[in-house]
């Protein structure tokens, strides 16, 4: 006999027992469930003393499964119908999943899409279960060749396990590096669109509750990831298996790290001759970005970048502008949300901005941390007539922050790694992912956190960027992408350990897990080939920047 407790009731068992067989009245919305502190698929079987916990689309990693399986669905459909394409996945804008046909000579029209949607329907109707099934890699290699899936043959030569998992759908076999639904009778919520040259899906998202938000065309992201998708084919960085094909102990590695960092120095460049251009109107260069983003090295290089052309900007720090702790505003909970625009004085801001702009001398202040106070002992600033002033903040891009200063005399630049590199054509790899690995291999590094103390505040560090610099991107004068096609091959190694010595019984052990799923393919490439101006070492250390 054992024990089961589900929502602090115990039920007694004498046999093993799926945890779907424990839901009373079966419930759709339930998507997996945890199992002592694990992601358990609702097909698990338990045969010992268990704490059980069912989870729906409100949980982020119930969404990442849905969403997996949404991708499964679609390529199943896709499969029945049109055999002969060879379809690509990538996360796109108003986050959804974006497919196109990557066959020369194909792409999706109305019709197909209506067939394709029809025919998802259908197999969902039906709640075809999705059952585990694992292989060995040559079994696997098998059953893709039959689906000319051949991306996904080439990245099973880095798999380091000797099997594979493959999930399989009334005669239909594929894997999304994921957990998925127990039937096809789950996939219930969703919406395509024609988004030329491909297919927008839409699904729930798990920071709106589970539900669907409203479709978005966001044209400054979407330019964006267009030029990210360009660039990931320019350089053969389209996939894992392209990008290790770079990597080997002599001429190629250093020629594909050069080549990644080329294109930073080229968009600096570029963003230098804009500014210059308008040097006469633009007195203020605001940046924002996402956490780990590489604001501060891009700052930084920047600054230099204009200082060839002969503008010498002045950079101002937003955080010295911190209200002095007794003036914040508490919130119901009686804290203080430090990231709320309120929390800084934007009055005194713009009061010294003004005064810079006009040629005043002004006396920065610098904010004491420890004592929660705002001092006035900083350094005495004038600018030149024809310097502008750069700030770097969370919310430099907010009109909120500089409603002083008209529009056309701002310049603002919204920064953030936006990959476009996939596991394999049908497994995108996620910028939130690819952020979180920055940011856990530089916490370690600098202040000495775990990773595991880094995943538990990490969602917090994502509700402030959906409310506070999001909705900022669209209408900027720039987009810096900060994604270095070479650097997890470089941060593999640092970040592996941490994520690894998460215990199992560790409420951050299901996020480490995903990050090592995909990061343990890349091969390593050593952080001697990193120079030392790259935004890379801002993550990574020994950056030329880190004492500026």
């Amino acid at each position: 006999m054992f024990e089961i407790t589900i929502n602090n009731k115990k039920r007694s068992f004498d046999h093993k027992v799926k945890v779907i067989d424990l839901i009373e009245k079966h419930d759709y919305s339930i998507i997996a469930c945890s199992v002592n502190n694990r992601l358990r698929e609702l097909s698990f079987e338990i045969a010992q003393e268990s704490t059980v916990e069912f989870l729906g689309l409100a949980n982020e990693e119930c969404m990442k499964i849905y969403e997996a399986s949404l991708r499964y669905l679609f390529a199943m459909a896709c499969t029945r119908l049109y055999p002969e394409l060879n379809i690509k996945f990538n996360y796109h804008i108003s986050r959804s999943i974006f497919a196109q046909v990557i066959n020369d000579d194909k792409k999706f029209t109305q019709e197909m899409l209506d067939k394709i949607e029809v025919e998802m329907r259908n197999i969902v109707s039906k709640d075809l279960p999705l059952v585990r099934t694992v292989v060995s890699k040559e079994e696997a290699a098998i059953e893709y060749n039959k689906y000319h899936l051949y991306d996904k043959i080439d990245i099973l030569q880095y798999r380091p396990e000797k099997t594979v998992h493959l999930y399989e759908c009334d005669n239909y076999l594929n894997y999304m590096y994921s957990y998925m639904v127990p039937s096809t009778g789950y996939l219930t919520n969703f919406r395509l669109r024609l988004y030329t040259p491909g297919i927008i899906m839409q699904y729930p998202r798990y920071e709106a509750g589970g539900n669907m938000i409203p479709f978005i065309d966001e044209r400054t992201y979407g330019n964006t990831l267009k030029k990210a998708n360009m660039w990931a084919k320019t350089c053969n960085a389209e996939t894992i298996a392209a990008i290790n094909s770079h990597i080997d102990s002599g001429v190629k590695t250093i020629e594909f790290v050069n080549m990644c960092e080329s294109k930073h120095n080229d968009n600096l460049c570029e963003l230098g001759e804009l500014i210059t251009k308008n040097i006469q109107n633009v007195r203020l260069i605001a940046i924002a970005g996402p956490s780990s983003s590489g604001k501060t090295t891009f700052s930084n290089r920047l600054r230099i970048e204009l200082m060839t052309r002969g503008v010498h900007p002045v950079k101002i720090s937003i955080d010295d502008y911190y209200k002095n702790r007794e003036e914040l505003v508490v919130d119901e909970h009686g804290e203080v949300d430090l990231e709320h625009i309120n929390a800084i004085d934007t009055v005194l801001f713009n009061e010294h901005l003004v005064k810079l702009i006009n040629g005043e001398e002004v006396e920065l202040p610098v904010f004491n941390f420890k004592k929660g106070q705002r001092e006035p002992v900083g350094k005495k600033v004038r600018v030149a007539t024809d310097s502008p002033i750069i700030i770097e903040g969370i919310h430099a891009l907010n009109e909120q922050l500089t409603p002083s200063i008209p529009r056309d005399n701002k310049f603002l630049i919204y920064i953030a790694p936006h990959i476009q590199t996939n596991l394999d054509n049908q497994n995108p790899l996620s910028t939130t992912q690819f952020r979180l690995l920055r940011r856990i291999v530089r916490d370690n590094k600098f202040r000495a956190f775990d990773a595991a103390n880094t995943i538990n505040i990490w969602d917090s560090v994502r509700r402030g960027e959906f409310r506070w610099i999001y909705g900022n991107q669209e209408g900027v004068d720039y987009v810096f992408n900060s994604e270095l096609s070479y650097e997890l091959c470089v941060l593999k190694k640092h970040a592996l350990p941490l994520l690894k010595a998460i215990d199992s019984d560790s409420p951050e052990f299901i996020a480490a897990n995903n990050l090592i799923k995909f990061l343990k393919y890349f091969k390593d490439i050593d952080d001697k080939l990193v120079p030392c101006n790259s935004l890379l070492r801002e993550f990574i250390g020994d950056s030329c920047f880190q004492d500026v």
